[in-house]
């Protein structure tokens, strides 16, 4: 068995993927936007993160804007037939490299076929639409109008799964009365728990949780708690709350990010890190660790 194979799998819409996949967004250049430093490094990262068994990618045409798709393409183009390619559409990026809300029917059009041009595709096996109401998080509003829009587009067959990214639970379940909903992007970590409950709804009804920021927002005494967990394992602090993000549910997919091959290596070992039961308890404890 493969190191990867060792993170088990589970039902992307219609496809089976590894749980441990791969997030595309930092290759692209500074703040997501223009090209790469290297953008040789960049082809060669994407060819052994498949290589090495992942067949879930997760990008967007707004990474760069353009830059990472083309990027995808060049380096795994014809794409093998067990690679699941997930995108989002709902934001494009201003000349400042601003995030900025695009939810109009002509925005979310154009957004699917940039997505389909550039990975060199005729149909997305997965689009996300990312609620823009707030930059920085879920913010309450209704998504039916957007979303509409996007079950349209796969009524035309350009579309075969929606998926939702950055969303309450009431958006959820709003988005889950107008079409089917194959998947659920937030953010979730070790420290920021707050779709603790969703999760386990989700898991309940076979559809996928894919956290972002694995790392992100810690607070110095929750890097600390995680840093000497992962000292006492012989591990670095990412495997470490990877494997735990694997431990938490049997429904969540793994999309860590990375430029750099070594890093890359290095998540895709966390497949294969066994939590002892005591530092599990002693990581759970750490979202209420305030500072």
């Amino acid at each position: 068995m493969s190191i990867i194979e060792q993170s088990g799998t589970f039902n992307l819409g219609d496809r089976s993927v590894k749980r441990l996949g791969y997030g595309a967004m930092q290759l692209a250049g500074p703040g997501v936007f223009g090209p790469p430093r290297d953008h040789a490094a960049a082809l060669a990262l994407l060819r052994e993160a498949v290589e090495s068994g992942v067949n879930h990618i997760d990008t967007s045409d707004f990474y760069g804007p353009h830059v990472t798709n083309q990027i995808i393409r060049k380096a795994l183009h014809p794409y093998r037939d067990d690679l699941v390619i997930v995108t989002k559409i709902g934001a494009r990026r201003g000349t400042d490299g601003s995030w900025n809300p695009a939810f109009s029917r002509e925005e979310l059009t154009k957004a699917v076929h940039d997505n389909l041009r550039n990975l060199g595709l005729d149909v997305m096996e997965v689009v996300n639409l990312r609620i823009m109401f707030d930059v920085h998080g879920p913010a309450e509003g209704s998504i039916e109008a957007p979303l509409t829009i996007l079950a349209d587009l796969q009524r035309q067959g350009l579309v075969r799964h929606i998926g939702l990214s950055n969303v309450t639970p009431k958006q959820i379940a709003e988005g889950r009365g107008i079409t089917k909903i194959v998947c659920v992007q937030n953010q979730y970590n070790l420290a920021h728990r707050a779709d603790d409950a969703l999760i386990d709804d989700l898991a309940r009804d076979g559809i996928a949780y894919v956290p972002f920021f694995p790392l992100g927002g810690f607070t110095p005494l929750q890097s600390s708690t995680l840093s000497d967990v992962a000292a006492r394992l012989g591990a670095t602090p990412m495997q470490v709350a990877l494997a735990w993000l694997l431990r938490r549910a049997p429904n969540i997919l793994l999309i860590p990010g990375t430029s750099s091959v070594g890093h890359l290596r290095e998540n895709l070992a966390a497949a294969r890190l066994m939590l002892p039961d005591d530092l599990v308890k002693e990581l759970d404890r750490m979202a209420s660790i305030a500072s």
